[in-house]
């Protein structure tokens, strides 16, 4: 009997990275702190990191092939050094990278870890992007792989602007802005089908997931390099 490759997902939101893990073939296990009724899979609510810590020091960890890590990004992001930054708006967010990097360290499994583009401490070994697969958004991510490595793909350029107001210019274009309100941003249904999410219609939980398409490539990518290593 074969035993499909299992996936720790940690910060998982409502999951849009654990979809694209289980389309590659991957059992999924989420966790996040926050209750997620439409998390598609297992999940366990509680602090990402304390989990880990945990899993790690029973050795339940063993039961997992790669571990995936999206730590809240609010402190790095694009966002919060650009636009934020200058108008002196927003608050100070806790860097969570470095401490999630250094317990996936100890786990001794092949990880991910995921942030938006900005200052993030991540090497970006691997940069994504919707136009990549055919979206509707542009959505750009960067991984962190450790203990594996894998190509990057080409980034084709893009087909127009995000359609909404930026600055006090209002422009049309293939992408929807999956995030905020107003301005010409994405409505529920919008964000749905430009990203390929149909478990969840909660606009908190939409503008903070990345398109499985991402994960789908990504662990895809990672089951392709374990076998080429082992064949």
């Amino acid at each position: 009997m074969t035993t499909n490759p299992r996936v720790l997902d940690l910060f998982s939101c409502a999951g849009g990275a654990a979809m694209g893990y289980h389309l590659a073939g991957f059992a999924v296990d989420g966790c996040d702190v926050a209750p997620r009724p439409n998390y598609p899979f297992p999940y366990h609510r509680g602090d990402a990191l304390e989990y880990l810590a945990h899993l790690i020091a029973t050795g339940e960890i063993e039961r997992y092939t790669l571990v995936h890590g999206s730590p809240p990004c609010q402190d790095k992001c694009g966002l919060t050094v650009g636009t934020n930054a200058s108008q002196g708006w927003g608050g100070t967010h806790e860097d969570l990278v470095a401490p999630t990097r250094e317990l996936l360290d100890a786990s001794g499994l092949p990880y991910v870890i995921e942030q938006p583009n900005g200052k993030a401490a991540i090497r970006k070994d691997v940069s994504l992007c919707g136009e990549m697969f055919g979206l509707g958004v542009l959505r750009h991510r960067n991984f962190e792989l450790g203990r594996w490595a894998t190509v990057r793909l080409a980034h084709p350029r893009h087909r127009g602007y995000v359609r909404g107001h930026r600055h006090g210019v209002r422009r049309e274009g293939p992408y929807v802005a999956a995030y905020g309100k107003g301005g010409g941003k994405a409505t529920v249904p919008e964000m749905q089908k430009a990203m390929g999410i149909t478990w969840t219609d909660v606009r908190e939980e939409l503008t903070e997931a990345i398109p499985p398409a991402y994960t789908r490539w990504i662990g895809t990518a990672f089951l392709t390099t374990r076998q080429e290593v082992f064949a």
